[in-house]
């Protein structure tokens, strides 16, 4: 089981709002901690997906459950 060290409701936000809040959050965490992420835009899966690539950020899921997108992060 993975532990959560900081968790954001991004729920009912539209594109960019979630990563943008996301962003924040890793920002404000030190190297090694996770950070949970519930949205409900379908346009996160894509967002979330690119920014792991580009940020360095290791996305560890990222799972649909009927309309709320779920994402685990880990800082680099």
């Amino acid at each position: 089981m993975i532990e959560i060290d900081v968790f954001l409701d991004a729920g009912g936000l539209d594109c960019p709002l979630p990563l943008l809040k996301a962003k924040q959050a890793l920002n404000r965490m030190t190297s090694g901690e996770v950070l949970e992420v519930l949205a409900t835009d379908t346009g996160s899966v894509r967002d979330f997906d690119v920014f792991a690539k580009q940020s360095g950020n290791t996305l560890l899921l990222s799972e649909d459950n009927a309309g709320i997108y779920r994402y685990l992060f880990k800082k680099k």
